[in-house]
C-alpha cells in the first residue's frame, strides 16, 4: 500500500491509498481547501486507521462499500465497490490492518 496526495480531475486536493497491485484501496471521501490540508488528513487517517470504526453498507447500485469513521466523522471510504459484503469486509480489514505501514503521504 502507498498513500498519494494530489489533485483530482477537477483540480481539487484529496488523498488516496493504493494497494500493492496499484488498485485504489481507499480515498478521503472528500476534497480539501489545500494540498497541505489533504496531507494532514491522510496522515491522520494513517495514524488512526487501526482504531477507526469500519462500516460496510450496500450502495444505491446494490454493490457493497465500506467507510471508516472516528467519532462521528467519516475519515475514509472504499476506493471501489464490491460484489459481496464479505469482499467489502475483507477490504476494510486489509486497510485497517495495513494503512499505518503504507509509505507516504
Amino acid at each position: 500500500m502507498r498513500f498519494y496526495v494530489g489533485n483530482n480531475t477537477s483540480g481539487d486536493p484529496s488523498w488516496w491509498l493504493f494497494g500493492a497491485n496499484d488498485e485504489l484501496a481507499a480515498w478521503a471521501g472528500e476534497t480539501f481547501a489545500s494540498e497541505s490540508n489533504a496531507r494532514r488528513a491522510a496522515l491522520a487517517f494513517k495514524a488512526g486507521a487501526a482504531t477507526a470504526s469500519y462500516e460496510v453498507y450496500a450502495d444505491t447500485g446494490g454493490n457493497w462499500r465500506w467507510r471508516a469513521r472516528r467519532a462521528s466523522d467519516k475519515v475514509a471510504a472504499s476506493g471501489e465497490s464490491f460484489d459481496s459484503k464479505s469482499n467489502a469486509e475483507r477490504a476494510a480489514v486489509n486497510v485497517k490492518d495495513n494503512a499505518r505501514y503504507a509509505p507516504g503521504p
